[in-house]
């Protein structure tokens, strides 16, 4: 552990213009993508941004493994994970809120417009039929969908899946506190495998989404929410697995130790915040919403 009681300055780098440059290049391709252009452009600034994470982050590595990280670094960087996971808080709480609000709030405006502007429709949650299918009936542009998705088979696997690799990266933590890192990459690569089962059952339930139960992004309200919600916790759980990865890799090299483990400690952090959001999509968009 580094004693240097002065606050450790790095050298200057170019990396924080690269990092915007990059995320200025996917903003850009991202919505010439939605306009029905190329991908080129987006897949370009991704590429910039892998190339700088890698960069910045195997520098700050070194420079821990080198010593050079005191104390009060250290806890700027407790301080930045937990900014971070705030801020991701926040992003889910305004999704879930707009739930609520389309359930709860927006629901009585419906019923009390639909004698004037769509006659015969009767607001219901889930929504199959939407107010332009009882303006248009089966002509209508934007139709509900058929079928939803049942909580008691996918999503009930996926929230076990979930739950139990909150258990075992805690394991893994556990584990590394007592020094038997055997134990802690044992636990870790278990972590990493139900990770990946839970996106691959996502992805199994994507399709029989789309190509059985007629519920897609197009499928009215309902469907805008679920796959919103459930959507971008996929990417947050994709985005958690590459970081329990890569610690994974660190671990292999004789990284961390009981007392100097921060990488592992932040991205099982994530994982733990990414677990507690899904056992909220579980009850309120699985369960309460069927």
């Amino acid at each position: 552990m580094a004693t240097n009681s002065v606050y450790y300055v790095p050298e200057q780098s170019k990396l924080p213009l690269m990092m915007a440059f990059g995320l200025g290049v996917s903003a850009v391709g991202a919505a010439s993508w939605i306009g029905g252009g190329s991908a080129m452009i987006f897949s370009a600034g991704m590429l910039i941004l892998a190339f700088t994470f890698y960069t910045w982050f195997s520098t700050v590595i070194r420079e821990n493994m080198a010593g050079l990280n005191n104390d009060q670094l250290k806890r700027s960087y407790v301080w930045g994970i937990s900014w971070f996971i705030f801020s991701e808080v926040m992003f889910f709480a305004v999704f879930f809120g707009s739930l609520f609000y389309v359930r709860m709030v927006s629901s009585s405006h419906l019923d009390a417009s639909a004698d004037l502007l769509w006659n015969g429709f009767e607001f219901s949650w889930p929504l199959f039929n939407t107010p332009d299918m009882a303006v248009s009936g089966d002509a209508a542009q934007f139709k509900g969908p058929e079928q939803i998705i049942d909580p008691w088979h996918l999503p009930l696997i996926n929230t076990i899946l979930l739950l139990t690799s909150s258990v075992t990266v805690h394991f893994a933590h556990t584990a590394l506190k007592r020094n038997n890192r055997k134990g802690f990459n044992s636990w870790l690569a278990v972590t990493i495998v139900l990770a990946v089962a839970f996106l691959f059952f996502q992805v199994e339930e994507y399709a029989e989404a789309y190509n059985e139960l007629g519920l897609t992004l197009e499928s009215g309200i309902y469907g805008t929410t679920f796959f919103m919600l459930t959507g971008f916790h996929g990417a947050h759980v994709t985005l958690g697995t590459f970081m329990l990865l890569v610690q994974l890799l660190r671990g292999l090299k004789g990284h961390f130790s009981h007392d100097d483990a921060f990488g592992f400690e932040a991205s099982s952090w994530y994982w733990h915040f990414v677990d507690v959001v899904w056992a909220g999509l579980f009850i309120f968009v699985y369960v309460l919403g069927s």
